[in-house]
Order: structure tokens, then C-alpha cells, then sequence
């Protein structure tokens, strides 16, 4: 492949990609309606601009710093602390997804597409499977 060909298939992929987690974000945020909900646990309501700008802001922040590549020193403590915020996160996350899959056998049926619901998971699935696979083995490795 020459270099202007394999440049524009990185592009591609790298585009796919953001635009897939993006995507994926901005479902997670409108389907499980995770601002809103936020807002009613803490009964503030009339805050929920400072949510919505604080999703935005946070975004944009973890994106620059990726692209900058910015390093972040910290004591010893620090990457515990990350961690436990990280496994907070993951695990809410997860909890949210299987409020998702309950969702789809609804949205299945509403589209016509009730003998296809195992292909749609098993699609998600190894997804799930194939993207880990890449960034662990090919883009780390």
C-alpha cells in the first residue's frame, strides 16, 4: 500500500472510530437520560445547565490532553485514587448497558426485527471483542 493510501485508511479508521464513541457517548447520555436523572437523585434541577457543560467541558478537556499527549504527576496515592474513580465509572457504566440490552428486545420488536435480536447482540458482542483486541494487541503492542 503506498504511504498516501495507508494515510487515508488511518484517517478512515480513526474517524470511524470517533465517530463510533462519540456516538456511542451521546447515546448513553439521550437513551439513558443520565443528566436528567442525575439532576432528580440530587434534587437540582435548576442546575442542570452546569451538568450539561461540565459533560461538554470534561469531553473537550480528556480530548486535548490526549491529543497534546499530556503526562499528569501525582504522588504515589494518585493512581489509586484514578483507579478507584475509574472502576466507579466503569461500574456505572455497566449497570447503564444492562439497562440498555433490556431495552433492545422492546426496540426489536418495534422495528420488525425480533428474529434477528441474537445477531444484533452477537454483533455488539464481538464489536466489543475485535475493537479490545485492536487497541490491546495492535495499537499498544
Amino acid at each position: 500500500m503506498s504511504g498516501i493510501t495507508a494515510n487515508l485508511v488511518i484517517a478512515f479508521i480513526g474517524l470511524a472510530g470517533g465517530l463510533a464513541v462519540g456516538s456511542g457517548m451521546v447515546a448513553f447520555l439521550l437513551v439513558l437520560d443520565i443528566i436528567p436523572r442525575l439532576a432528580q437523585l440530587t434534587r437540582s434541577s435548576s442546575k442542570i445547565h452546569l451538568y450539561e457543560g461540565a459533560v461538554v467541558a470534561g469531553s473537550l478537556f480528556w480530548t486535548l490532553a490526549d491529543f497534546l499527549d499530556v503526562r499528569l504527576h501525582g504522588t504515589l496515592l494518585a493512581p489509586v485514587l484514578i483507579g478507584l474513580l475509574a472502576g466507579i465509572f466503569v461500574g456505572m457504566l455497566a449497570a447503564a448497558l444492562t439497562e440498555v440490552v433490556n431495552v433492545l428486545p422492546i426496540l426489536a420488536k418495534r422495528l420488525g426485527m425480533s428474529a434477528y435480536i441474537i445477531w444484533l447482540l452477537m454483533a455488539m458482542v464481538f464489536g466489543k471483542v475485535a475493537g479490545s483486541l485492536f487497541e490491546w494487541l495492535i495499537y499498544h503492542g
